[in-house]
């Protein structure tokens, strides 16, 4: 038995919709996969971030030690002692600090903090910077 077989080829505007409707299909795959791509990039750099600030704790710690330090000997040169005390010195090598005072009068010249009688001085700052490896923290003080 012989058949005949009808090749109907579709027309043109059905073909089409049949290919959108394909291509509408891997944009939107494209694009769900793409967002999550991007969300999972972001969290994961967050991550990151949180565990390398976790682990510069005991860095940071020392840092606001040192500046502390710092602080408590540029006020001690200033109130107590006379003649300047050597800076603060830290077992740990990889700690410094370092310290600023500025004196000034009521017109806001600078003053020379060592030479100066404190009756003349009416403001003092205070800055110091503790270091602990790649972490620095500061204090300010005023009065």
């Amino acid at each position: 038995m012989i058949r005949a077989h009808s090749s109907r080829v579709p027309a043109p505007s059905e073909r089409k919709a049949g290919l959108v409707s394909g291509q509408a299909m891997i944009m939107t795959v494209l694009a769900l996969g793409g967002t999550m791509l991007g969300a999972t990039t972001i969290a994961g750099l967050l991550m990151v971030y949180q565990i390398r600030q976790s682990t510069d704790m005991a860095n940071s710690m020392k840092a606001i030690y040192a500046a502390d330090a710092g602080l408590e000997w540029t006020l001690h040169n200033f109130f107590i002692t006379a003649s300047p005390l050597p800076s603060p010195t830290f077992a740990d090598a990889k700690s410094s600090v370092s310290s600023t005072m500025t004196c000034k009068n009521s017109s806001g010249s600078l003053l020379d903090c060592a030479t100066t009688p404190p009756i003349d001085i009416d403001k003092v700052e205070v800055r110091t910077v503790g270091r602990n490896g790649n972490v620095n923290r500061a204090f300010f003080i005023n009065f």
